[in-house]
């Protein structure tokens, strides 16, 4: 039938058709207004076969005045249903008109009303039946088969325009049973033939009451704390859900059912998307030269993207891992628009290479957010984590200072504070580096704390996503664990904003309220159209060496904040040690020789709140015998 109608839409034959429908219409229902007025004496109505002829031309130069009959079956709606009375009463217009200017025999102004009342009605019918007689045969379609009893979560203009694209397509199998909408006031109303039954708090009785098994989420910017209480609902209802993922106020299209998708991780988060270029500090990196260290990873490849955005005239990328950086590259070079994109393969630990980079290309700001992260690994390799995270550091750091850069932002994590790994202690110790630098160099040290990444390589997000893909199970450390999470583009947005604005020498980004890694993966489950514990099973497995159930991003010594500019926090922090160099200088050592305990042993005289977790299954420090 959708074929059909598809097929007639396109042909000229249909504009024909509908015109001659119209040209028959007019004086067939001028005959009938006649036979009612005159109680079927058609003997009194004068001049009767030179009216129905001008009726007919009438109505006939009005379609075609009025576009009418140009028709769209499938996609008819209220804008049409207006064009089709702006031709009846022009049609009458017309009509009246032409009896008045060719003398034609008066007829009665009931008559007059009657017919255009039955001409709107029979052209209407013709122009709106076969739409709905599609949508009837789709439903009785579907029947048939296999079907999907669905909500749609907002009875709005988006909820509306999304049902009728469902009505008119038979690439489907939801059969809307109604709406549900948090606007009490929308209760009963009925949006195209379907009923809006109740509130999201409701959902629970109604979805036992209609048997659903989908809910369409049709809401523009549902707030990210109700879209994580609806699946929490849906999760204990079993039910599935898709969204539309922009706001029709956003889009030029009708919305379709092909629109849907699968919620994203970043939708749960209550943040606002920050991109760096759109904010009143972009203006200071114009026309500055910029080098960033790990540029192939997820936080330096968007430091990177948001520094082309605000027009750096220079920007030098470097990572060891060339097979990334050369992908980085290209996805970059559509945004040069004339400036200078340079790759560079260099290891940070290497304060040779590090140097002459700087020489080469003196860069004005420096971004350094190459480290090893991952807090397992770094637990059975803490000498890596040292000559990474530490020596790689004050390579980049001194480079900076000695040859001149104006500013040197160092990415830090929410791990550095009270650490409980090696990941953690090497990146606080990292901290302290360009800490001491701050003090005596005419270039601007920065570091900059903040928590977890949604998305980044490597991190959970990605992880359950693929075990998700494959049928699970799901794997959480712990029913408690706690992590705080940014977006990815907000949390690199923050980061150049402190960079280049007036921060003091450790900047903490706010991060919100931490959420539970548990509820991250239980709602991952959920968008994906799964089951938690029915179609994906979750997992617990303990945690891992060196982890926590929740992270800080204070020190009780750095409480004392102050807000530089919205969502950046600068903090007062103690000075460092004394011996600061010559401490670095025997960890380094000890790291090159391999010694982990003596490593360990640096590093906690160095972070007295660092704390190792010693677990039998992971690795013993005496001697350092790495286990499975």
């Amino acid at each position: 039938m959708g074929g059909f109608l598809a097929t007639l839409a396109g042909s000229p034959l249909r504009h024909l058709l509908l015109l001659a429908a119209d040209g028959v219409v007019a004086p067939l229902s001028l005959l009938v207004a006649y036979y009612l007025r005159f109680e079927g004496n058609l003997e009194r109505a004068t001049g009767l076969a030179f009216l129905l002829v001008l009726v007919a031309a009438a109505r006939m130069a009005a379609a075609v005045i009025v576009r009418s009959h140009r028709w769209s079956f499938r996609f008819s709606g209220l804008a049409d249903a207006v064009r089709v009375l702006l031709a009846g009463l022009l049609g009458s217009g017309l009509f009246l008109g032409a009896v008045y200017f060719l003398n034609a025999p008066r007829l009665p102004r009931s008559v007059v009303v009657m017919e255009l009342l039955m001409s709107l009605a029979v052209m209407g019918a013709i122009r709106f039946s076969p739409r709905y007689a599609a949508a009837r045969w789709l439903d009785f379609s579907r029947g048939r088969t296999s079907r999907l009893h669905t909500l749609i979560a907002g009875a709005g203009a988006a909820g509306e325009m999304l049902l009728r694209d469902l009505q008119r397509s038979n690439e489907h199998q939801y059969v809307v049973v109604g709406f549900v909408d948090d606007d009490t006031h929308k209760r009963g109303e009925v949006i195209g033939g379907k009923t809006v039954l109740g509130t999201l708090d409701e959902l629970p009785w109604l979805a036992a009451k209609h048997h659903v098994e989908k809910l369409l989420i049709a809401i523009p910017r549902l707030a990210p704390k109700r879209l994580r209480e609806i699946l929490s609902m849906c999760a204990e209802l079993g039910l599935r859900v898709k969204s539309l993922p922009v706001s029709f106020v956003y889009i030029d299209a009708k919305i379709s059912a092909s629109m849907l998708q699968d919620l994203q991780p970043d939708d749960l988060l209550p943040r606002v998307q920050v991109d760096f270029s759109d904010t009143g500090e972009s203006g200071t990196a114009l026309g500055r030269r910029v080098l960033v260290t790990g540029a192939a990873g997820s936080i330096g490849g968007e430091i990177c993207r948001q520094l082309l955005r605000a027009h750096v005239k220079q920007l030098v990328m470097v990572d060891i891992n060339e097979n990334e950086l050369y992908l980085a590259q290209r996805r970059l070079e559509s945004q040069l628009d004339g400036r200078e994109l340079v790759v560079e393969v260099a290891d940070i630990r290497d304060a040779g290479r590090m140097r002459a980079l700087f020489e080469r290309y003196r860069p004005e700001d420096v971004f350094h957010a190459a480290a090893h992260k991952h807090v397992p690994l770094m637990e059975a390799a803490p000498c890596e984590a040292v000559k990474n995270n530490v020596g790689g550091t004050r390579n980049v750091a001194r480079a900076a200072h000695e040859l001149g850069a104006d500013r040197c932002i160092y990415i830090s994590t929410d791990k550095a504070v009270r650490p409980t790994s090696v990941m953690g202690a090497s990146k606080r110790v990292g901290e302290m580096v360009v800490r001491a630098l701050a003090l005596r160099s005419p270039t601007a040290f920065k570091a900059v704390r903040f928590g977890n990444v949604l998305g980044s390589a490597g991190s959970v997000v990605p992880i359950f996503r693929e075990q998700i893909a494959r049928g699970g199970p799901v794997t959480v450390t712990d029913p408690e664990v706690r992590r705080y999470f940014m977006t990815i583009s907000e949390a690199v947005g923050l980061v150049l904003r402190a960079g280049y604005g007036g921060c003091k020498d450790l900047c903490v980004l706010d991060m919100g309220e931490q959420i539970r890694i548990d509820e991250l993966a239980r709602h991952m489950i959920i968008m994906a159209g799964r089951t938690p514990d029915v179609d994906i099973k979750i997992e617990y497995t303990g945690l891992r060496p060196g982890e926590k159930l929740y992270e800080e991003l204070l020190t009780e010594d750095e409480e004392k904040t102050h807000q530089a500019m919205k969502k950046v926090f600068t903090a007062v922090c103690p000075p460092p040690p004394f011996n600061l160099e010559e401490r670095l200088d025997e960890l380094e050592r000890a790291a090159a020789a391999e010694d982990a305990a003596l490593v360990i042993e640096i590093m906690r005289s160095l972070v007295p709140s660092y704390t190792p977790q010693h677990n039998g299954h992971a690795h013993r420090w005496q001697g350092f015998e790495a286990t499975a």
